[in-house]
């Protein structure tokens, strides 16, 4: 899976000094041609100051190559010189390159004055970043003001022309996403959301948390605060081409199909990015994760991240009865050119190995113990298996998307690796005993219904609902998950132990030795 992401700054591209001039026509649009000519500040006879901005690089939605322009409802904050908050009594009304803001208050005292941009739903210098940011086109920000886009600029008066000049310097960071897939059953897909989840705070889940704060670091000015939100979903649908949502036909990055953008907190974040997508045709819905590593997130920066989308996928190879030497469809698995096995739930086959001239039966024999010596000997034990289930912290996963045997399906368990599960033994189970000779009849534990948080992901792997085969029939694929140990039952000849799970519980317990259940995927 590539991941890339590049950093650019929007500080290099502020081309020129918007100007904040004083003009009599209310609600006028400012040319650049305008912003040369006029050399006077003045009110006008409601006594409302024009501040004027020009660049595009002040406003307030971005461009790919990171310009930014104002938005309908774009609104800014100054004090007056009575140290009064005032807000401009005017906003433009669509997306434009440049708008007078007509001031309220009297500006006359100082030669410059802080101008505060808190977005759409901030107030004065306190700012919302959303939880819950929406775009409804491909390659657009016009969300950027709702979501929480913020920043300040120093208006100062030029000494000649008497006129403020300012260039809003912003101060949230950027995420631009860029996803991609090389996998035909993507292809058929739509992007429908982006889940972004941080090891700390990124958003707001309470009004008002963050503040812009112009003598914050070292005088550059800052976001400052510390919020309580470590989620941001950015929902990409919209209407007409996009009310599915994005489309994923495009073999590599590609603004124009799929680019989305979020804002978040800036600072240094571990992030999980959950890319949701929906196969329209089917109705299946489901998550495609990245762990981007702990990564410095600049204020006023917008971070490109590539994402090549793939499903992983799980042969049909891994089947076997316990322990037994050949895997329970060799030499005709589904993709061969004599195929028996089946790949759909409850479809069947009478092709299974039934006695031990087959070298895919299971392998017989009892002890105390009888340890696996083929298929199944290199498997965790029943005494480890419980280690996993008991303390291993396993978190059902609803969303994640897999494939096996040429379709899609989603469901499975997260699991601490062993190298994270304190007193994990193989000599002995979770509860002091081995379960290799003592025959217990096994035990089940109710999971969390939580996802491995941002920081601890990689300190766990992941399991699949592949379902199992018994007497031929494929079984319950997207629905458990069964996982043999390498032990059999120390008071049967015939049962096994194994591990299951479905998405309230996981349980180690014992049974026939005829089931065709996965081998192997432990860490």
């Amino acid at each position: 899976m590539k991941k890339t992401m590049k950093r650019h700054s929007f500080i290099s591209r502020l081309a020129s000094l918007a100007v904040v001039c004083g003009l009599t026509l209310a609600f006028a649009s400012c040319a650049n041609d305008d912003l040369a000519q006029n050399g006077k500040t003045s009110t006008d006879d409601k006594g409302l100051t024009a501040f004027c901005t020009g660049e595009p690089a002040t406003r307030t939605t971005m461009e790919a190559d990171g310009k930014f322009y104002w938005e309908a409802g774009d609104k800014i904050w100054v004090k007056d010189d009575s140290g009064n908050w005032k807000q401009s009594s005017n906003s433009p009304t669509g997306k434009t390159a440049s708008f007078k803001f007509l001031m309220p208050g009297k500006y006359t005292a100082k030669s410059s004055y802080e101008v505060y941009y808190p977005g759409k739903n901030g107030n004065k210098n306190k700012v919302t970043i959303s939880a819950s940011q929406t775009q409804t086109e491909p390659n657009t920000t016009a969300h950027f003001g709702a979501s929480g886009d913020c920043g300040i600029a120093k208006a100062t008066r030029n000494a000649t022309s008497h006129e403020f000049e300012f260039a809003l310097d912003h101060k949230a960071a950027y995420l631009v996403f860029k996803p991609y897939t090389n996998d035909d059953i993507l292809k058929h897909c739509y992007l429908t959301k982006i889940e972004v989840t941080s090891d700390n705070d990124i958003t707001t889940t309470s009004t008002y948390t963050y503040t812009l704060d112009p003598t914050a670091d070292t005088g550059a000015g800052a976001l400052t605060g510390t919020g309580n939100g470590k989620q941001i979903v950015l929902t990409t649908k919209g209407s007409g081409s996009y009310v599915n949502g994005f489309p994923l036909t495009n073999t590599s990055a590609n603004l124009t199909t799929n680019g989305s953008y979020m804002i978040i907190k800036p600072g240094t974040h571990t992030l999980r990015i959950r890319y949701w997508v929906k196969d329209v045709a089917s109705g299946v819905e489901g998550t495609i994760t990245k762990i981007i590593p702990s990564h410095t997130f600049a204020k006023n920066e917008y971070v490109n991240m590539e994402a090549d989308l793939q499903i992983k996928n799980y042969d049909g190879d891994h089947y076997y009865m316990w322990d037994a030497q050949e895997q329970y469809w060799k030499g005709h698995e589904w993709n061969s050119a004599a195929p028996w096995q089946p790949v759909l739930n409850d479809q069947s086959n009478s092709n299974y190995a039934k006695n031990n001239t087959d070298l895919r039966y299971y392998h017989e024999g009892s002890g105390s113990p009888f340890n696996a010596t083929q298929s199944c000997a290199t498997l965790p034990n029943v005494n480890e298996m419980t280690w996993y289930a008991a303390t291993g912290d396993p978190r059902w996963d609803a969303d994640e998307l897999w494939t096996t045997m040429g379709h899609l399906y989603k469901g499975g368990m997260w699991f601490k690796k062993k190298s994270q599960i304190s007193g994990y033994n193989v000599n002995t189970a979770y509860d002091g005993t081995d379960w290799r000779t003592n025959g217990n009849g096994g035990n089940s534990w109710y999971v969390s219904q939580t996802l491995p948080s941002a920081a601890d992901a990689n300190n766990y792997f992941y399991l699949p609902d592949l379902g199992y085969y018994y007497y031929g029939q494929l079984k319950y694929v997207g629905g458990y998950g069964h996982y043999w140990s390498s032990s059999t039952d120390s008071r049967d000849r015939y049962n096994a132990y194994y591990l299951g799970f479905t998405g309230r519980n996981v349980y180690v317990r014992y049974t026939s030795r005829l089931y065709g259940y996965r081998v192997g995927g432990f860490e």
